[in-house]
């Protein structure tokens, strides 16, 4: 950046992505470049840190955020002093490393950036796969929700109301988000959120929004909470394919309509109503009649729940897809909920921390961009090795990148590709256990440290807290002198 000499070893978006595995020998190097960092901050008009003296330059403070995302310490006091170090190691003036500092240059990046630099790079990867990673030469989407806790500050309230249920002072903002996810990379493809409660906050409505990003000619997949005509009806629209799980209010009767085979018929839904969201202009866009494949699939191994299931889908030509291809398909949707307890869990974005609605947005985007970058890697490691993605650890992905960040920052393009290439190797042996129809207790054994739940505002409490204090002083003048021995 204009800010630092034109050295090899310039923070620059280049080297934000060193640490991603981002070697031109590597695979899927073109994922996401320097040049597309830089192009996008120049799309947005990001110029701050142009000053001789200026410390933080937008690719600097982005490198500092993806460090966040990818160590377990998420203070920024942590990152400004990753920063300093970085600066340190380059031969360049550390500034101050407060984290005061570096809070002002994360505001400064509109979250517009963040979000086109992570859905790129879920895009560009899928789109990169080889064939036979592909589910009968097709893309794959998973689709699901999930709701995370934000601060508990007026702002953050104000966008985003804590549940009527709780009390005023004990409760949390709560965000909710639904996500779009590749059944083959696991990277995020695309992310709608809004308020957890209120008119056309659901899980289908955040999904609508993301209907007209979609490729046409994908596969798309999700519970039955997203099984409506209306659904079913945009997603055709938009040239896609559905596999869903029934509704359970809805009827489905095998006796009736076309047999392809045992509990597999195609069946003709009518248009119910128009629903209050729609248009009158939309409704009339909706055809009256949609013809699906139902399929009843049994899941006959200890532990499964329910043991037979009713799944719909668009695929209808039974020739081309096999019953039991469908079935098997529509397991595969639990894949999202491991995908999301790594973006909760792993990334620790169940409970985000910054205190404004307008930081927020940032923060989810620089998360989902991290998330998806150690997507990549593990990519990375799956096709050197003969792998699938699916069979590498993202946790021990995420835990290689978060060993080897100051390294691979600060080493030249050799040490980069030799140290790449040793990381690769080594998460191909860390491969997620293939255990099918796998049947654990939803219990722990470990019994957490009891802690008493605030059942009144903070404010009330410390009060409560000191007044008790002051009424347990003794009467008259403090003693003087020392305090005698036992």
């Amino acid at each position: 950046m204009p800010s630092y000499s034109p050295d090899q070893h310039r923070p620059d978006g280049d080297r934000v992505l060193a640490p991603f595995l981002q070697h031109p020998q590597l695979p899927f190097a073109d994922v996401l470049t320097g040049d597309d960092v830089r192009q996008a901050l120049a799309d947005q008009g990001v110029h701050f840190g142009t000053r001789r003296t200026a410390v933080y330059t937008p690719a600097l403070t982005l490198w500092g955020w993806l460090s966040q995302g990818v160590h377990h310490d998420k203070a920024c006091l942590a990152a400004a002093l990753r920063v300093a170090v970085l600066l340190l190691a380059l031969g360049r003036p550390p500034g101050d490393g407060h984290s005061g500092t570096y809070c002002r240059a994360r505001a400064k990046l509109p979250h517009g950036v963040l979000r086109r630099l992570a859905v790129q790079v879920g895009r560009r990867l899928q789109r990169q796969v080889p064939a036979p990673w592909l589910w009968r030469g097709r893309h794959v989407q998973l689709v699901d929700g999930f709701a995370v806790q934000l601060p508990d500050t007026p702002d953050n309230q104000k966008c985003y109301p804590q549940p009527p249920t709780q009390k005023p002072g004990l409760g949390f903002p709560l965000l909710r988000l639904v996500a779009v996810v590749s059944l083959i990379t696991a990277a995020v493809q695309d992310l709608a959120y809004g308020p957890y409660e209120g008119k056309e906050t659901g899980e289908p409505a955040l999904f609508r929004r993301l209907l007209a990003e979609r490729v046409a000619g994908d596969v798309v997949v999700f519970d039955r909470y997203y099984c409506s005509y209306f659904m079913v009806a945009l997603a055709v629209r938009h040239g896609l394919d559905v596999v869903v799980r029934l509704h359970q209010r809805r009827a489905c009767d095998f006796r009736r309509g076309r047999r392809l085979g045992p509990d597999d018929r195609r069946a003709q839904w009518r248009r119910p109503e128009r629903p209050a969201w729609m248009t009158a202009e939309e409704y009339a866009a909706v055809p009256k009649t949609l013809t699906v494949r139902e399929i009843r699939v049994t899941a006959a191994r200890p532990g499964f729940r329910p043991e037979a299931l009713v799944v719909v889908t668009t695929l209808t030509d039974a020739a081309g897809y096999a019953q039991e291809e469908i079935g098997d398909l529509y397991r595969e949707r639990w894949q999202v909920e491991l995908d999301i307890r790594s973006l909760k869990v792993g990334l620790r974005m169940e409970y985000l921390r910054c205190l404004t609605a307008f930081m927020i947005e940032k923060e989810i985007w620089a998360n989902v961009l991290t998330y998806n970058l150690l997507r990549k890697v593990g990519a990375q490691a799956a096709l050197l090795h003969g792998r699938h993605p699916r069979e590498i650890s993202f946790t021990a992905t995420r835990q290689a990148v978060e060993a080897s960040w100051q390294p691979l920052s600060t080493a030249p393009a050799a040490g980069q590709l030799e140290l790449g290439r040793y990381l690769l190797r080594e998460l191909s042996e860390q491969r997620v256990g293939g255990r099918p129809g796998r049947c654990e207790p939803r219990a722990v054994k470990r019994r957490p440290k009891k802690q008493a739940l605030l059942v009144k505002p903070r404010a009330e409490a410390k009060a409560e807290l000191l007044a008790g204090r002051r009424d347990r002083r003794p009467a008259g003048p403090a003693p003087q002198g020392p305090k005698p021995r036992c």
